[in-house]
């Protein structure tokens, strides 16, 4: 597929399928362009995406509807948290994860603007340590669905997280696990950073695409590539 292609493609999966449907609609609409106003980068999932999260999330319950417990590492400037409260169980908890304060303070607004702090808590903290902190306060096996959108380097760590947080039956959804700056196919990047977090996203996508490990996934290639995998 040409590049040309790729991009009308994705700004067609963005026009059919991200549409917004309820009254949250205008502030998810206007919440990229004043998160960057604000200083965060331009770099949260599309609607699309976050309509696929939703649905996701809608169907990641035990008893097969909405998820009862969440956790996201990576929050930002909140929206894809919005979208997955959204799927959420009635009664159910998104525990959303940031380290930057800027990002933190920022989504927080969000969330109770929306009228959503019932359902989205906010850890001010790093991912590897946060989930090992779940562990501990909730057992495994206590969690209905996990996504990652944080440090690309450390997305092998999350899951093996993740693995232990998840009952069985439950998500993990990751973003760009095709590329960011870089894509996955392509040749080692000069750029030591960007090669870096290809090389751990390329590890990540084996060790959980792999028939022998504790998730069945598959790779859904919209936008930068998001795997769905199902803890076994």
């Amino acid at each position: 597929m040409t590049p040309e292609r790729w991009r009308a493609t994705c700004d067609y999966l963005g026009a059919v399928f991200g549409r917004f449907a309820d009254p949250l609609d205008g502030q998810l609409e206007t919440l990229h362009a004043r998160a960057v106003s604000a200083g965060l980068p331009d770099i949260a999932v599309s609607a699309d995406v976050g309509r696929l999260l939703m649905l996701l999330v809608s169907m990641s319950g035990s008893d097969g509807g909405g998820a009862r417990r969440a956790v996201e590492l990576g929050t930002l400037g909140g929206y894809s948290a919005l979208w997955i409260a959204r799927g959420l169980a009635p009664g159910g908890r998104l525990m959303t994860v940031e380290p930057e304060e800027l990002h933190a303070q920022f989504a927080q607004r969000e969330f109770e603007r929306a009228g959503m702090t019932d359902r989205v808590e906010l850890r001010r903290g790093r991912g590897v340590e946060t989930l090992s902190s779940f562990l501990d306060e909730y057992g495994e096996g206590s969690f209905d669905f996990v996504f990652l959108d944080a440090v690309k380097r450390e997305y092998s760590a999350y899951a093996v997280l993740a693995a232990r947080l998840l009952r069985a039956g439950g998500l993990l959804v990751a973003d760009n696990c095709l590329g960011a700056r870089w894509w996955i196919t392509d040749a080692p990047d000069p750029d030591p950073s960007a090669e870096s977090d290809r090389a751990a996203v390329d590890a990540f996508n084996r060790w959980i695409g792999s028939p022998s490990g504790p998730f069945l996934a598959a790779c859904v290639a919209n936008r930068e590539g998001l795997v769905v995998a199902r803890r076994r």
